[in-house]
């Protein structure tokens, strides 16, 4: 739970930290917008994941399920900016599959954490290898990173592409099959 009173406070030590008046008018809603917005980025702290993905069912469908192009926005753990992509989920059930619905909302959870792009492939591939218990697992995030568009590097136009993959997919013969149809 994001403590919006704290949040709000703190913005205020920043704008005086850089030398601002919390005080001028155009900034005195600053902290309570700031802190409102912390509440949804980071609503997935303390978040199970897995628990997103609810109850699996019986299928008779034991090919490759792939869901593209699921939009996500993140705040990187080092600099406390966004990272805005998109997630590219396939995995290969056992005999059990889960509302394709349910996948988007693991990697809102995942997302809504400080994190690294990294980490937060790693944690959707692990939460729907575990939730699901299928066979194999591939995901893919592609994004741009707002520390790399506004700062440092200075490169707007510049994308991260992390990929996770487990179980039968771990193997490269068996991924590059997944990988040309996420590709297409």
């Amino acid at each position: 739970m994001v403590d919006q009173q704290r949040i709000e406070a703190a913005v205020v030590e920043l704008l005086l930290a850089i030398g601002e008046d919390p005080n001028r008018s155009d900034l005195l809603a600053t902290p309570k917008k700031v802190a409102e917005a912390y509440a949804v980025f980071f609503n997935g702290v303390g978040v199970d994941s897995k628990q997103a993905l609810g109850d699996t069912m019986a299928a008779e469908h034991n090919e490759v399920v792939i869901l593209k192009d699921i939009q996500f926005v993140s705040m990187c753990e080092h600099h406390l900016l966004p990272f805005t992509g998109v997630a590219h989920i396939a995995y290969l059930p056992a005999g059990r599959v889960v509302g394709l619905g349910r996948l988007p909302r693991v990697v809102e959870i995942v997302a809504a954490r400080p994190q690294l792009q990294e980490n937060l492939t790693a944690q959707i591939a692990d939460a729907i290898e575990s939730g699901t218990g299928s066979r194999g697992v591939v995901v893919v995030v592609e994004a741009r990173h707002h520390c790399v568009v506004s700062r440092g590097a200075r490169q707007p136009e510049a994308n991260t592409i992390t990929m996770a993959a487990r179980g039968e997919y771990a193997e490269p013969v068996a991924r590059a099959e997944v990988m040309s149809l996420i590709s297409k």
